[in-house]
């Protein structure tokens, strides 16, 4: 079972009220239904057309002549069919769905409230709607419609529920997509999916937990390479000085840095300058360590100049 049809069950268990029952069937006819003379729609997930089909009966009062098929592609699984015969006319009108072409649903007819929008999008879902597995890879939910006006219809829904969500054009068909990790959880919790939503939440808590390990030990690695780079190239200057008998014009307390940077190599200044005040009497922080690396810069390039 994917995760989209966890979702999908979990949302067609949900009670709701007459008002969103209603959104909510309207938003699925129109992007799952075939309107023509009758209202056929073909659905693969039980419970969802268990709860189209109950809607349908509470809310109109008639019963979808309901055809069950084995599909054998890759793997068996039973279609299931419901087909409207009766009251079409008036379904189509009530629901605000047009004969063959359809036609977006002004906001005035349903939608007063956040809780009808937010049925409206769950039916949406239920017909058109993905979302990524997020143990298998990215965060991403998508809704494809047919034109290009239902996905800013979509898109301004989300809008009017404080989400941004972003739409384009992928091949004849259009598509209403969010990648937010965070807003993709907040819409999953909207649509009553506890369940899933909590198996999201884990997965996305352990993630972010595991990117931020990745991080720290990408900062922790690229200092210690820092380091270690600072270290030889003090090293050469260290070489340098003796080479051009510079080192007698260093203080005693330089000398003893420079000292314990040939061996210690490796070490960074705050891990020297530890180092160093704990074997000596000589007690210094990392700044004064890098003041006695400054000062054998400033020598040599005093040497060089002159």
């Amino acid at each position: 079972m994917t995760y989209t049809t966890r979702i999908k069950e979990e949302i067609s268990k949900i009670e709701v009220n007459e008002s969103e029952k209603i959104c909510e069937l309207s938003g699925y006819l129109r992007f799952a239904a075939n309107i023509k003379e009758n209202i056929t729609i073909t659905l693969e997930n039980a419970s969802v057309a268990r709860k189209i089909y109950t809607s349908i009966k509470e809310i109109f009062g008639i019963r979808p002549q309901i055809t069950i098929r084995n599909q054998r592609r890759f793997r068996i699984k039973q279609i299931y069919i419901l087909e409207i015969k009766e009251k079409v006319k008036h379904i189509i009108e009530f629901l605000n769905l047009m004969e063959g072409k359809k036609k977006i649903l002004p906001n005035e007819y349903f939608l007063t409230n956040k809780e009808e929008k937010i049925a409206y999008l769950r039916g949406v879902f239920l017909a058109v709607g993905t979302i990524n597995d997020p143990a298998s890879s990215g965060y991403h939910l998508e809704i494809v419609t047919d034109m290009n006006r239902e996905a800013v219809f979509i898109t301004q829904l989300f809008k009017d529920l404080g989400i941004v969500a972003k739409h384009i054009k992928r091949n004849s068909k259009y598509m209403v997509y969010i990648k937010n990790a965070e807003v993709i959880g907040d819409i999953i919790k909207m649509f009553q999916a506890t369940s899933a939503y909590f198996y999201f939440e884990d997965i996305r808590i352990y993630r972010d937990h595991k990117n931020m390990v990745n991080r720290l030990n990408n900062c922790e690695i690229a200092n210690q390479e820092k380091a270690i780079g600072a270290g030889l190239k003090q090293l050469e200057d260290i070489k340098y000085l003796k080479e051009q008998d510079l080192y007698s014009l260093l203080d005693d307390s330089t000398k003893i840095v420079l000292e314990y940077r040939e061996k210690y190599p490796e070490s960074s200044l705050k891990e020297l300058a530890d180092i160093i005040s704990m074997e000596t009497d000589y007690k210094i922080g990392k700044s004064g360590v890098n003041h006695h690396f400054i000062k054998v810069k400033n020598l040599i390039k005093k040497y060089q100049k002159d």
